[in-house]
């Protein structure tokens, strides 16, 4: 699996309304719940022995840190998955807010500047954005297809103003400071 990036973490701060369990003792619990108390179909689906998944959820030995990232995933992958549906439901339709602190490079008209120029941006970004970024993460797109999207978005909506202003621009993502989405 690669690395998560910037991107991928802000869709998944935007889908959650709870935090997922923060110890590996209480994530293997909820993994056992959700199998209906069989600690045999845990082990079977993070390829492990059941004697282990009984050892984590007593807490007497720790998990490799390799089995520590295979439990967080699996429980990133299934909790609550109501809200996930109707909060990316919910954004492909209606779009979503996206503050981001940037670095971004352009290429313009002859006259004007080029430099790449830090920004603090706040822009409403339209529902058929959601569907690319989903769609991206969904089929595993790297941080820099995903700043392509955006940057792409960016550049439509912020710095052309939907066609009306800065015709020959083009606008990428040099360097992502942080961003945070919200609905």
């Amino acid at each position: 699996m690669t690395p998560r990036g910037e991107i991928d973490e802000g869709l998944e701060r935007v889908e959650r309304t709870k935090p997922i369990p923060r110890t590996v003792p209480a994530r293997v619990r909820y993994l056992v719940k959700r199998a209906k108390g069989s600690t045999r179909a845990v082990a079977a689906e993070l390829g492990v022995s059941q004697r282990t998944v009984q050892r984590w959820l007593k807490g007497t030995i720790a998990p490799k840190p390799d089995a520590a990232r295979r439990i967080e995933e699996r429980v990133r992958a299934t909790w609550q998955p109501g809200v996930r549906r109707r909060v990316r439901r919910r954004a492909e339709e209606q779009g979503f807010m996206l503050h981001i602190q940037a670095r971004f490079g352009y290429s313009a008209a002859g006259g004007s500047t080029d430099d790449p120029r830090e920004r603090l941006i706040t822009q409403h970004l339209p529902g058929d954005v959601a569907r690319e970024l989903y769609a991206a993460r969904d089929a595993g797109a790297s941080e820099a297809a995903q700043q392509r999207i955006l940057a792409g978005a960016l550049q439509d909506h912020y710095f052309k103003d939907r066609g009306r202003r800065a015709d020959g621009l083009t606008a990428e993502i040099n360097d992502l400071g942080w961003l945070e989405l919200e609905l």
